[in-house]
């Protein structure tokens, strides 16, 4: 049976409880920032602390939402999407792992696949400012490079799905199982093994034509 899902109170220092966690959470960890810490980050009692957020996970999920969507959008916009669509998909590539083997986003992972049951909404709302935000911005940019005829795809919302996942592939199940995921060179050797596989699948061979 799920529980129900704890409410989460706004009020006039709901974002000074969020800036003082955020801060916590990503110098020390889920596990290493104390309920203590984070109220005297946030400058207020812990009664308050506990007032807007009455479960310290529910408080994490919460951070981690606000920094996927934060980390997904800086990303996007950093990326151009007019240079060529095996450019555009590494720089993807290298955002999308990058950031899964940052601790935030490690202890984000574990946290919500272990409290995804007791907080179900929390979960979903997790899903849509992380991978399912990366997931919408992978669609809009398949469909531009279609466009361009830079790549042939009949279901373009599953290759996105697919170009998420072979970026991923090894890092992810070291990540979930405290094993050494590696650093930059494991990265970049996962990123373009995954673009040379999509391009063989996708590609046409036609170069990007600069806009008019």
């Amino acid at each position: 049976m799920t529980a129900a899902p704890q409410a989460i109170r706004r009020g006039r220092k709901f974002d000074q409880v969020l800036e003082g966690a955020r801060a916590a959470f990503l110098r020390d960890g889920f596990e290493g920032a104390s309920v203590d810490e984070i109220a005297r980050n946030a400058g207020v009692s812990k009664a308050t602390l506990y007032a807007y957020f009455p479960d310290k996970e529910l408080l994490f999920l919460e951070i981690a939402k606000g920094e996927c969507t934060r980390q997904a959008e800086e990303g996007a916009a950093a990326v151009d999407m007019n240079r060529p669509a095996a450019e555009v998909l590494a720089e993807a590539g290298r955002l999308i792992a990058g950031f899964l083997l940052t601790p935030f986003a490690q202890a984000v992972l574990r946290l919500s696949l272990a409290e995804g049951q007791r907080f179900p909404q929390v979960a979903r709302d997790f899903y849509n400012s992380g991978p399912g935000l990366v997931r919408e911005k992978l669609i809009a940019f398949l469909h531009l490079a279609v466009a361009r005829g830079e790549l042939e795809i009949d279901d373009i919302p599953l290759a996105a799905e697919q170009f998420r996942e072979l970026c991923k592939a090894d890092l992810h199940d070291r990540v979930v199982f405290r094993i050494d995921p590696g650093g930059p060179p494991d990265i970049e050797r996962t990123v373009q093994g995954a673009v040379r596989m999509f391009m063989a699948c996708y590609g046409t061979g036609v170069a990007a034509q600069p806009p008019a």
